[in-house]
């Protein structure tokens, strides 16, 4: 396997089948639902309902069936936002082929009095962490001052790869609006299994708009933070854990899909 070690002992990954799932709501654990691998393979069918998905935490980020917009998990309840940035709420019966969520405790809040944009907000997540190499959910609560926003609209069968569909993505803006932005930071070693680095999402408090971020400025707020020491993962049939996708095809995907920012 190509998965690092390093990630198996942070985060006591564990792996199961749809068929041996059982309900699970606790703190310092994420739940996900197949490999980012896959996702870039074009595994865009999920074998897991949003319902499902719900009985595993109350925040997080993902995509629905056929690649269909992005999703935003906060407080329990489950969004779609479209390719143009509007926002609906998720049926329990609809599918995700990848999603990560955790039943939400802050280990770290900390208030924002002033706007920050990307880069300052990422350094102020990463200290407030104690690293970059740390592994954390973030939720940040307040005014959006400008979100530079992506989603992606329905793919067909035959599915592209994900480098493929990412050509198709649309960018808009959210804000200035009050809103919450929900994600995680996982290490630089865990790709293949998840999107190295920072992904968040974001969504307006009126529950109207939202997306995947590209860029951000936002501020005053609060900022909370939770630690993450367990990875418990739902693999769908076909799906294995990464056994060691060329870099260079991780990288040309990042760079697409995160619409050459972060």
């Amino acid at each position: 396997m190509a998965i690092d070690p390093r990630l198996v002992q942070a985060l006591h990954l564990r792996t199961v089948r749809h068929a041996a799932l059982t309900d699970e709501l606790a703190a310092h654990v994420a739940f996900q639902t197949s490999t980012l691998e896959a996702l870039f393979d074009g595994s865009f069918d999920g074998d897991l309902t949003v319902g499902e998905l719900r009985r595993h935490g109350d925040l997080g980020l993902g995509t629905f069936d056929a690649l269909d917009g992005e999703m935003i998990v906060v407080d329990g309840e489950v969004w779609r936002a479209h390719a143009d940035g509007s926002v609906v709420r998720a049926g329990d019966d609809e599918r995700t082929p990848f999603a990560v969520v955790t039943s939400f405790a802050a280990d770290v809040t900390l208030a924002l009095a002033e706007p920050l944009d990307q880069e300052a907000l990422l350094r102020a997540i990463g200290d407030a962490a104690g690293g970059i190499d740390a592994t954390y959910a973030i939720r940040f609560d307040g005014a959006l001052g400008l979100v530079r926003a992506r989603s992606v609209p329905r793919q067909q069968m035959p599915y592209p790869t994900l480098v493929e569909a990412a050509a198709s993505q649309c960018e808009f803006t959210l804000g200035p609006a009050e809103g919450t932005l929900v994600g995680f930071a996982f290490p630089s070693w865990a790709g293949g299994v998840e999107l190295p680095g920072f992904h968040l999402h974001a969504i307006t408090a009126d529950r109207r708009r939202g997306g995947h971020v590209l860029e951000a400025q936002v501020g005053p707020g609060t900022l909370q933070l939770a630690v993450l020491t367990d990875l418990h993962m739902e693999l769908p049939p076909g799906v294995e854990l990464p056994d060691g996708a060329p870099e260079s095809t991780r990288a040309q995907a990042l760079a697409q899909i995160e619409g050459g920012g972060r």
